[in-house]
């Protein structure tokens, strides 16, 4: 014969206490007098309760979960945002839905379908570039909505200042004496289509601002795309000094074409990217940290922040970026000839 488990009820009932007694001080929310705390924790040990969220929601309305959208388990970007909200609502004690959506044609129809209103207390999303309609309708689900890699003003969220970490690049190029620089980014896509505008526009206002013309090439995803990109940037009679890549990924891609076509990095061209990817310090790549994972913790904290009180429901935070310095850069050299 089985025994149940001791409910919450069972507490309550052997401390002389109601539910919602027992619901706080399980919780750890103040208001209950010291000795009332300890008689239902003592209540609790003797009956060897544990704290059950089912029965903690039907007491405070709470879930105690926090549904994460995300279009993609991967890339590396994707992955480390999430073990950075993983680890923020894990401290906090609140579980993670996870709601990978998929494609384009997902993308169209998640914020309908997914049962967000009765399995979370918040929604987090992670670079979904939503349209403010997108962002309308999440409001009808009633919890607060945070955008990760998303900046909509009047939203709460968490994301860098794409442009100026772009521009902050192209000027450590120009710093370098380099005029003759390309950027090469990526074609577009559902989910890097806002993050990609914005990186483009902050390399043109860079180069605009030094009095030089822009010179970009667009490639497509995949790791044949900054190889492709790059070929055609040294097809050319005159061809870049310095190519700053969108993101680390198509920057190791073209690094592939200048390692093939024998031109050393930097003593040819000069080599730059965006992201610190892992695989950026084994190539010795200069390039742009934006600490996804940094990024998810904060965007978990904002969430149980908002959750609690403590934040406007409002908020944006913006998160710091750094100019990683490493052997890909240095001063332009001759390169005419390299085609």
């Amino acid at each position: 014969m089985t025994t149940r488990p001791s409910s919450m009820r069972d507490v309550a009932r052997r401390a002389g206490v109601s539910l919602s007694t027992v619901s706080r001080v399980m919780r750890g929310v103040p208001g209950v007098s010291p000795a009332v705390r300890e008689r239902v924790q003592n209540a609790a040990d003797a009956l060897s309760y544990v704290v059950s969220r089912n029965a903690s929601g039907l007491v405070t309305g709470r879930t105690c979960r926090v549904a994460v959208v995300v279009p993609f388990l991967q890339p590396w970007f994707f992955g480390s945002v999430l073990a950075g909200i993983s680890d923020g609502l894990r401290e906090a004690d609140l579980d993670m839905l996870l709601y990978q959506v998929g494609d384009l044609r997902g993308q169209r129809g998640w914020s309908r379908t997914l049962p967000l209103r009765r399995n979370s207390d918040a929604v987090i999303t992670v670079s979904m570039d939503l349209s403010a309609q997108e962002c309308d309708r999440l409001d009808d689900v009633d919890v607060p909505l945070v955008l990760t890699g998303q900046h909509v003003p009047g939203r709460a969220g968490v994301s860098i200042d794409d442009v100026e970490g772009a521009a902050k690049a192209t000027r450590h190029l120009l710093n370098l004496g380099h005029t003759r620089v390309a950027y090469i980014g990526s074609r577009g896509g559902a989910w890097l289509s806002l993050s990609s505008r914005s990186r483009l526009a902050g390399y043109r206002a860079a180069m605009a601002e030094a009095g030089l013309p822009e010179w970009s090439v667009l490639c497509s995803p995949g790791d044949e795309g900054g190889e492709l990109a790059m070929g055609e940037l040294l097809s050319g009679h005159h061809p870049p000094t310095a190519v700053l890549a969108e993101f680390d990924a198509i920057a190791v891609s073209a690094h592939r074409t200048l390692r093939r076509s024998g031109i050393p990095v930097p003593g040819a061209i000069s080599l730059m990217g965006f992201d610190n990817h892992e695989t950026a310090a084994a190539l010795d790549l200069t390039t742009v940290d934006q600490s996804p994972r940094a990024i998810g913790a904060a965007a978990a904290a904002l969430t149980v922040e908002i959750l609690h009180g403590a934040a406007p429901p409002d908020r944006y935070v913006e998160m710091p970026t750094q100019l990683i310095l490493r052997q890909s850069t240095s001063a332009p050299r001759r390169t005419e000839g390299l085609s």
